[in-house]
């Protein structure tokens, strides 16, 4: 009789040992899954150390954009410079040319300005064709954008006429040309040569 009244205590005790094993399992799991949560978090930056980060990749991206307007801009003014160039290649390319061809026009000026004795008679015939010739060097010259400076009777402008001298005369209002003694050029607009002029000065 005495072993069958045993074998509740033994089982009570089995039964309360498990459970007491279960309840330490169940009070060291919170525990273990705190510590796995922390060292997890120990191995991801901080918050700051982010914030350091996107600031410092934020100011590179800035760097980057402005080096690339500046490139960008760059690259317009020089695009815009050789087409100016280029332009003005076209457009001033025959003022050397037209400088050295401009004393020959002077004397053919002067020639049909003061004739000779010999032209005005017998030579008459080559005065008209030294005059059909220099207008057709007018026409030549029009069409290439060369234009003529002729300020007689006209104000004295100091960016088209270079004043060699000054006349006094009272029945001319002062700062007119009152003669020119070379006449100027234009080459589109831009002077070549300004005239040479006698400018009325009264005192």
């Amino acid at each position: 009789m005495s072993t069958k009244e045993n074998k509740p205590s033994s089982t009570s005790s089995l039964k309360q040992k498990l459970m007491n094993d279960e309840a330490e399992i169940s009070m060291e799991s919170p525990q273990s899954s705190e510590e796995r949560k922390d060292s997890a978090l120990l191995e991801h930056p901080s918050y700051l150390e982010l914030q350091n980060k996107l600031t410092e990749a934020e100011a590179k991206a800035n760097q980057y954009w402005d080096r690339m307007l500046r490139m960008q801009a760059e690259t317009d003014n020089m695009k815009r410079r050789v087409e100016r160039d280029i332009e003005n290649a076209h457009k001033y390319g025959l003022e050397k040319f037209i400088l050295e061809l401009l004393p020959v026009i002077d004397s053919l000026e002067r020639a049909i300005a003061h004739p000779t004795e010999e032209e005005s008679g017998e030579g008459e015939g080559v005065l008209e064709g030294v005059k059909l010739t220099l207008k057709m060097l007018y026409n030549a010259l029009s069409k290439f954008g060369i234009e003529q400076i002729d300020p007689l009777s006209q104000p004295f402008n100091p960016e088209l006429h270079q004043a060699v001298s000054t006349h006094a005369d009272p029945n001319v209002q002062s700062g007119t040309v009152l003669s020119v003694l070379q006449k100027g050029y234009l080459l589109n607009n831009r002077l070549i040569r300004p005239a040479l002029v006698v400018v009325a000065k009264n005192t």
